[in-house]
């Protein structure tokens, strides 16, 4: 039983960072329909600016800080300068430039940083505590909550501010909410900016345990799909659960199934995608669309 808990905490930990990735995916998708290709890579990519923020001295939290505005900056300018002139293409175009934005940023960050793999200081004491005989990380709980609070803070914005009202109005009805006076290219940017500060807490808390380089998180990005689509692409809420259930799943498969393992936790996420689309592709949470021939 200890051994069981103890995986289930991992298991959050990890789903936690599978949660925020995924939810910055859904937050893309709710408003261009089509999943941003670039996400991890964006992330990554402001997980070297925070690298490079605590390398010349920074603080660590001061750090996160600045590396989250400045996140939210540049994937705002990339939304106005790349997205917007393609915003109203085809989704095969839309789906091309995000997969040349995924380049562009693998290779920026390859460019000033090299491919050698770097330590990423964790925020948080290498220690572990004691409760009813099972150990638990201060790693990785100071993730589960930095990854919480993150997304705790992300639904407030959208459910008690006039902001987040304009943002879920934008991605749900841009129409109707260009004839109420909502300027819809400027919440598309607005919600860049936002998909980009969760990605960069996704990466900031990944950094430490799969070590900082330009392609640490693909492998991320794919979990982060999957927890996308087993909670439903159009549902926030069905993101976040979807990637702690995830975790937890991934974590338990891992232990007890032999076959699988460690080594085999990537395709038992693409497993998964697989039958959630063969047996509910709208997700748990997603709803499910009826059209009348």
């Amino acid at each position: 039983m200890q051994e069981f808990l103890q995986q289930v905490v991992g298991g959050l930990a990890t789903g936690s960072i599978f949660a925020s990735l995924a939810l910055a995916l859904v937050l893309i998708y709710r408003s261009m329909n089509v999943m941003n290709f670039a996400q991890g890579e964006m992330a990554m990519l402001s997980t070297f600016v925070a690298w490079q923020l605590v390398s010349m001295g920074v603080p660590m939290w001061i750090a996160f800080g600045i590396t989250l505005v400045l996140a939210f900056i540049g994937a705002f300018v990339i939304e106005r300068l790349v997205i917007r002139p393609v915003e109203r293409a085809p989704q095969l175009t839309l789906v091309i430039v995000c997969l040349g934005l995924l380049i562009v940023c693998n290779g920026i960050a390859g460019w000033i940083w090299g491919y050698t793999i770097k330590n990423f200081p964790s925020p948080f004491p290498a220690t572990a505590i004691n409760v009813g005989g099972v150990s638990l990380s201060l790693q990785d709980l100071g993730v589960i909550g930095v990854s919480l609070l993150t997304l705790i803070a992300i639904y407030l914005l959208f459910q008690k501010t006039k902001l987040g009202l304009a943002l879920r109005a934008a991605a749900l009805y841009p129409e109707q909410s260009r004839l109420m006076g909502i300027r819809v290219s400027w919440m598309l940017a607005i919600g860049w900016g936002l998909a980009a500060v969760v990605g960069a807490v996704s990466g900031i808390m990944v950094a430490p345990v799969v070590f900082l380089e330009p392609n640490m998180m693909q492998g991320i990005l794919v979990y982060a799909f999957a927890a996308a689509v087993l909670g439903g692409v159009e549902s926030p809420i069905g993101a976040v659960i979807g990637g702690l259930l995830l975790g937890v799943i991934l974590a338990l498969v891992g232990t007890y199934v032999d076959f699988i393992g460690t080594n085999l936790r990537l395709p038992a996420a693409f497993a998964i995608i697989v039958l959630v689309l063969l047996i509910r592709p709208a997700g748990l949470f997603g709803r499910v669309h009826v059209r009348r021939v």
